[in-house]
């Protein structure tokens, strides 16, 4: 599965892996439950390697901070995403020491460590993954 193709859209929960483009939208597969559904264009949808990570300095994409926290886990699941918010934003700073606050809200939080989650319960080794150089969307 390719880091390039998994993507969030926008009112349905989890991540789906883009398996082709139709001239009205995309047909995905859930990686929750792998089934197979079109989704029409007129649903937002954001492609993961186009999302970084506000910080003081700059924007870090998230597969660094995905990276990041694989190293950090040894490649195993995370923290649970229900944690209290305390405890997700102690996290995220071991993870990512100097994101901004006032911009990533602990919602941003629980959503990339949940993606985290999920991405690992379906087999993505984030050692072996290289960043493409495209732009990013902000969380």
């Amino acid at each position: 599965m390719e880091f390039s193709k998994i993507i969030s859209v926008a009112g349905k929960p989890g991540l789906f892996h883009a398996i082709s483009q139709t001239k009205s939208g995309f047909i995905v597969e859930s990686l929750m439950d792998k089934k197979r559904f079109p989704i029409p264009s007129t649903n937002n949808v954001s492609l993961l390697e186009n999302i970084a990570i506000y910080t003081y300095e700059e924007e870090v994409p998230l597969l660094t901070v995905f990276k990041s926290m694989y190293e950090k886990t040894a490649g195993k699941e995370a923290i649970s995403h229900k944690e209290s918010s305390q405890k997700l934003t102690a996290y995220f700073s071991e993870i990512l020491p100097g994101y901004d606050e006032e911009r990533v809200y602990t919602s941003n939080i629980k959503k990339v460590i949940q993606w985290y989650n999920l991405l690992v319960t379906s087999g993505v080794d984030f050692s072996t993954i290289e960043a493409s150089k495209e732009n990013t969307e902000e969380v």
